[in-house]
């Protein structure tokens, strides 16, 4: 399995990448974890990725290569894997093509988590955090039983400063604007596919599970 999974943020796109994980015994590759890792780890990549965010300024797509590159080279990812949050332009989809090319592979599937704005907003505005032990609620949807108070400890609920309305929608027009022609790429390969995912999490994954089951993979038991 060779699986890019696409979805605007608040999507559930991660939730359903760990369910994959689970399934298919395939990694998931997170280009926020790589990141993350390389740095960490002090190796001069990750020197350099370290420079380059402490300065303030955007990691290039050369070096996010390089990463997933070096991480596509490890043992667990030689049945398969899932991208997940890359490529998240039409130049880093070309480019993860080339590097494939490299390995003898192809990406089988681009499957988008696809869910109406105004869900995601719900999703996203309703959420609240408990400051105290971190148990996450919604105010829409998974509401606590006392307002502003956690259930579990009876911490005070906090919404995160970048979950309000504006910064919602401006993030997701970003995402608009970079993924619509991601989608298209993949189209044009005939490798694109579309899961609704504005149900319940078990629903969303059964719906994945059937969208992917044709695709030409083998997966480890």
């Amino acid at each position: 399995m060779r699986i890019v999974l696409l979805g605007a943020p608040g999507s559930g796109k991660g939730t359903q990448a760990k369910m994959l994980v689970d399934a298919y015994h395939v990694p998931q590759i997170s280009t926020g974890d790589l990141l993350r890792a390389a740095v960490a780890a002090g190796s001069p990549l990750g020197q350099k990725v370290k420079s380059i965010i402490e300065a303030g300024q955007l990691v290039t797509d050369e070096i996010v290569i390089d990463l997933i590159k070096d991480r596509l080279n490890q043992k667990d990812a030689q049945n398969g894997f899932i991208l997940d949050g890359f490529p998240r332009t039409v130049n880093q989809a070309v480019a993860l093509d080339t590097l494939l090319a490299m390995f003898g592979w192809s990406i089988h599937g681009a499957v988008l988590i696809d869910v109406p704005a105004a869900d995601i907003i719900a999703r996203i505005t309703g959420r609240r955090s408990c400051e105290k032990c971190g148990a996450i609620y919604n105010i829409y949807s998974s509401k606590p039983t006392a307002a502003d108070q956690c259930d579990k400890c009876s911490g005070k609920l906090i919404q995160r400063a970048d979950d309000t309305e504006d910064t919602v929608k401006k993030r997701l027009q970003v995402y608009a604007e970079q993924t619509t022609p991601v989608a298209d790429h993949y189209r044009k390969q005939q490798k694109f596919y579309s899961v609704k995912g504005n149900g319940e999490v078990d629903e969303v994954f059964a719906h994945l599970r059937e969208t992917i089951a044709p695709l030409p993979f083998k997966t480890r038991k």
